[in-house]
């Protein structure tokens, strides 16, 4: 399981949503939720550590 929270100041750039379908879709899954929060799933845990190092680089690009 995955959860993303997002503070209010950045929601306008970045979606809770966005973020753990990112994630997600890198671990075999798929998730959504709300602009502050989300939740998603996934069947390929040992890709996690790989889709959580994209993370940055996936934020950083959003919020130029």
């Amino acid at each position: 399981s995955l959860i993303a929270a997002v503070t209010p100041d950045v929601t306008a750039k970045i979606k809770a949503g966005e973020l753990v379908s990112f994630v997600a879709s890198q671990v075999g899954g798929r998730g959504g939720g709300k602009p502050d929060m989300a939740m998603a799933g996934g069947s390929e845990p040992d890709q996690l550590p790989a889709a959580l190092a994209a993370v940055q680089a996936w934020a950083q690009a959003r919020l130029v």
